[in-house]
């Protein structure tokens, strides 16, 4: 067995790791900690394996195993998320030395799809915890009060939601393990006017430039989606449809009012490409036919477009507040994609009948 003895008086902290863990979610607890002069020790499930990231940016081969490894000799657990807690949940004696951590008081913390390796461990019930959306509802199952923010703090139980939360979920890590004072230039987890990009860049997250790409990108996406929907409104004589298309043209203009503030924040301007998008919408939107049905189409094939592009976004950068900008316009898209499959169904129902059964069906039933 591999004993980790600390005779440094280091804080010692366990980070698990599996294949296809979200690399930023591993990588900046790990650096953070690293940085901060701790004892970080990666534990996997198996020997002589070198464990690889989702994105391919990780590639590493853990320090010991679950199997060998004893809570007691840790001060704290980090389990990052990605598609490896799944794999971790599955490994009984990862869930026995996390139930361990956390039955003796440990601080255990979990990011993003972390919170399944709680679940599985039964270690949830009753608790205030947050993690990955897609996830909300398991986490309810387990008997927790599921809280939308980027950090939740209760017991010794820490959880996050995706990577835009790491540089505040590695913050309260450090903070809860005594790592702070006046020489340590880490905000309050709770300030939300910090700069939190610039901590995660020096963990190893997104750098300035990242985080400037994917706001343009999402920025060229709403100043496009905005420019035909002003398109498919002149075609449009259906007057649900035209309404819903000036609400739709509305909440564009806040989005890109507020990528465009944030942009300007990081002393940035928009990309020609971002510049020109509109331009493309002009193009393409005059080539579309004028049926009010096709128009309708027309925008919510637009919207379902942005809701993949805006979602690869949400989970793609380690800044706190473009995240929060992407996961608004994501929110909203979803909504007016179910209003438009609305509009269109009712339209392309209107005045069919449904089919009538055969006389053998009838017979038949």
């Amino acid at each position: 067995m591999t004993q980790y003895n600390n005779h440094s008086g280091k804080k010692k902290i366990a980070i698990l790791i599996e294949n296809d863990v979200e690399d930023a979610e591993f990588t900046i607890p790990y650096n953070g900690l690293k940085q901060a002069g701790m004892e970080v020790v990666v534990l996997g499930s198996r020997m002589n394996e070198k464990y690889k990231g989702k994105r391919g940016k990780v590639s590493m081969q853990a320090d010991s195993t679950t199997s060998e490894a004893m809570a007691a000799e840790f001060d704290a657990v980090v389990i990052p998320g990605g598609m490896a807690p799944d794999k971790m949940r599955r490994n009984p004696n990862t869930v026995r030395f996390v139930q361990e951590a956390v039955q003796q008081g440990k601080w255990v913390a979990a990011v993003c799809h972390g919170p399944q390796l709680l679940i599985e461990g039964d270690l949830l019930k009753g608790k205030r915890v947050t993690g990955f959306s897609a996830i909300s509802k398991d986490i309810i199952n387990a008997g927790a009060n599921y809280i939308d923010e980027p950090l939740v703090v209760d017991g010794n139980l820490i959880t996050s939601r995706e990577p835009g939360d790491l540089p505040i979920f590695t913050t309260a890590i450090l903070s809860r393990l005594g790592y702070g004072g006046k020489d340590v230039a880490l905000p309050n987890e709770k300030d939300t006017a910090a700069e939190w990009w610039k901590i995660a860049d020096a963990w190893g997250g997104s750098t300035k430039g990242d985080i400037v790409k994917g706001l343009n990108t999402a920025l060229a996406g709403e100043r496009y989606s905005l420019e035909a929907l002003q398109k498919y409104l002149e075609k449009e004589s259906n007057t649900e449809a035209k309404s819903l298309f000036q609400e739709l043209i509305g909440t564009k203009q806040r989005h890109i009012e507020k990528l465009e503030t944030y942009l300007h924040r990081l002393g940035e301007k928009p990309s020609l490409a971002a510049n020109i998008a509109d331009q493309y919408a002009k193009v393409k939107t005059a080539l579309t036919g004028s049926d009010d049905i096709y128009q309708i189409r027309c925008a919510l094939g637009d919207i379902q477009t942005g809701i993949g592009d805006i979602g690869n976004l949400c989970a793609s950068y380690t800044d706190p507040v473009a995240t929060a900008i992407f996961k608004e316009i994501y929110k909203d898209l979803w909504k007016y994609e179910q209003r438009l499959v609305a509009l269109y169904r009712s339209g392309i129902g209107a005045g069919v009948q449904p089919p009538q059964p055969t006389t053998g069906a009838a017979t038949a039933m």
